[in-house]
């Protein structure tokens, strides 16, 4: 049997992510802010083999990506009860934000912490164990907003580009130890974090048939995954962009609304 453990996993591409593993007979750690959301994604879990009722048999753990301690103390605990198999860093704030309105400093501070520093210690009490027995997964969620920087979300931008930067520099460092790091890089996905954009989202994906792609991607243990392809393509072609063609076009994009998180 799999152990997953999944932070984010109160709504969204956390919240698919912890049914697909779950339906495919694995312990699913859930990790996220708001209990009631967690238990209700719980409860909606296919319950593990001997179990009757949903949800029965995974864990459940409220903690916030920021607060390190707590979040090591959940790691520390689903360990406790077996070697974990995959880690899914999947917490992560969407807002935007301006550089000139000195209010939205905070902001910054809080999408930073929440996107990239909660990755890296969503992963940090698992590698030794992992280390140890040559084997296991570290998935950190990235996304193509992170191939160039948007306007209006600098933060958000920022952070995914860092967070791919982060799994690259993690999956060197791990090479030949067994434990593989995988970065997935969304494109626009059916969320509630989509559903606030003002914009158009070309190759909108529902977040279950994202699942299915990312899950195919982490059994691969591939090393950059973009999802849903054709945005894979479209990553590729604005990294060829020469900055005067891209800065005229990206400049008149809607903005994602500023809100605090």
């Amino acid at each position: 049997m799999q152990r997953v453990f999944i932070t984010g996993a109160s709504s969204g591409i956390g919240a698919a992510l912890a049914l697909f593993y779950a339906r495919q007979g694995a312990q699913v750690a859930l990790v996220g802010r708001r209990e009631d959301a967690l238990r209700a994604v719980m409860q909606s879990l296919p319950p593990l083999a001997g179990q009757a009722s949903s949800g029965a048999g995974h864990r459940l753990y409220v903690a916030d990506v920021r607060d390190r301690q707590a979040l090591h103390r959940a790691a520390a605990d689903f360990i406790e009860s077996g070697s974990v198999d995959i880690v899914i860093a999947s917490a992560g704030i969407s807002v935007g934000t301006l550089t000139e309105a000195l209010e939205d400093f905070d902001v910054f501070s809080a999408v930073l912490a929440t996107n990239v520093n909660g990755t890296v210690a969503t992963f940090e009490p698992f590698i030794a164990s992992m280390k140890q027995r040559g084997q296991g997964t570290l998935v950190g969620i990235a996304s193509v907003a992170g191939v160039r920087g948007l306007p209006g979300a600098g933060a958000y931008s920022a952070s995914k580009a860092a967070v791919r930067c982060y799994c690259e520099s993690l999956r060197v460092e791990l090479k030949g130890t067994g434990v593989k790091v995988v970065t997935i890089a969304p494109g626009f996905i059916q969320t509630p974090m989509t559903a606030r954009n003002p914009y158009k989202m070309p190759f909108l994906m529902p977040v279950e048939r994202f699942a299915d792609r990312a899950g195919l991607a982490i059994s691969r243990g591939a090393s950059y995954t973009v999802i849903p392809w054709q945005m894979g393509i479209v990553a590729k072609l604005l990294r060829l962009v020469p900055n005067r063609l891209y800065d005229f076009f990206a400049a008149g994009r809607k903005r994602k609304p500023r809100q605090m998180p």
